[in-house]
């Protein structure tokens, strides 16, 4: 494992987050496929071994659930600095208004079981609430030590400029982080969001990075609880199926050359990336772990990057909100 700064944040993350979706009590109105608290801790337990320090959650992930299982997991198995938390705020009454803020950063802190979060991310763009009033409240975290550093997570590039622009302006506290829908098969945050990012030296921290999984096996779908119930991931993939296929069977093609499973591929090509600090691994069993983990030594030729990257055609934005 090698680790990364996060941003300009100085704070140090493995090349490989650990995704905390997939943790938390299952239910019909969020994922029947995530784990129990007992398989939970065993996952956290074989992400540490494997030199993974770096966790991401989310208020709303299966309800407050995941940030008490990622909470007592890490609670049992290591020191509190020597891990990096990210949990987040908007999707939840007020969005991100002072209230909602405050509110939030409270119950995420208490399901944690911590005194602050290392990374606190706006989960979208709220079009509801004044962006000078949401810049100042997480200003106001970072002063009071609740949060180290802010992040935010699938907007359009002029929005997130627009939030940066009015931190300095204000000498508020920027975002030295983005966690936003990109892979092999979604791109499209190469057009704008990405280079406002490289601008502020805000760093990358990839969500879906293995596309629900279509990136990880030569099939679209799968026998897995995931592949046949998540109507999240089929809302995101399944109508550029045709387009998508094509690049899916290259990703295959390099890793039979490479004798190494299509997930190790597909991560390694988004670490080739300068831009990125570390893709969100969802993993629902320790062999995901050990995948994602082996991508950190697996160099690609500018060849093979090549010859993943160039059947690729433009997609429908999947991610950011749009303006109402």
């Amino acid at each position: 494992m090698f680790y990364r700064e996060l941003g300009t944040s100085g704070i140090k993350v493995s090349a490989i987050c650990a995704g905390c979706m997939s943790f938390g009590k299952p239910s019909e109105d969020f994922h029947l496929w995530t784990l129990d608290e007992k398989n939970t801790s065993d996952m956290v337990g074989k992400a540490l071994d494997c030199g993974i320090n770096f966790f991401d959650t989310a208020n709303v992930y299966s309800h407050g659930t995941s940030e008490e299982y990622l909470g007592k997991a890490l609670k049992n198995k290591i020191p509190r600095d020597q891990v990096v938390i990210a949990t987040k705020v908007f999707f939840n009454e007020g969005h991100l208004s002072k209230k909602a803020i405050r509110r939030e950063i409270e119950g995420s802190l208490r399901r944690l079981d911590t005194d602050y979060v290392d990374l606190y991310i706006i989960h979208r763009y709220d079009h509801q609430t004044p962006p000078l009033e949401t810049m100042q409240t997480l200003h106001e975290l970072i002063k009071e030590g609740k949060v180290r550093a802010l992040g935010a997570s699938a907007m359009y590039g002029y929005e997130f400029m627009n939030l940066q622009n009015l931190a300095k302006s204000h000498e508020l506290t920027p975002f030295v982080s983005m966690q936003n829908h990109y892979n092999l098969i979604y791109r499209e945050d190469e057009r704008e969001l990405i280079p406002v990012c490289k601008q502020f030296k805000v760093t990358l921290t990839p969500y879906s990075p293995l596309a629900g999984g279509h990136l990880s096996r030569p099939q679209w779908n799968s026998d897995s609880m995931r592949s046949r119930t998540d109507k999240t991931s089929r809302q995101k993939y399944d109508r550029a199926m045709a387009q998508d296929l094509p690049i899916i069977e290259r990703v295959q093609e390099i890793a039979h050359e490479h004798a190494l499973p299509m997930a190790t591929v597909a991560l390694a090509w988004l670490l080739a990336k300068p831009w990125v600090s570390a893709p969100i691994v969802g993993a629902t069993s320790q062999s995901h772990i050990e995948d994602a983990c082996k991508a950190t030594e697996l160099n690609l030729t500018d060849e093979e990057k090549l010859f993943l990257e160039e059947l690729y055609t433009a997609h429908e934005v999947v991610g950011a909100l749009p303006a109402v």
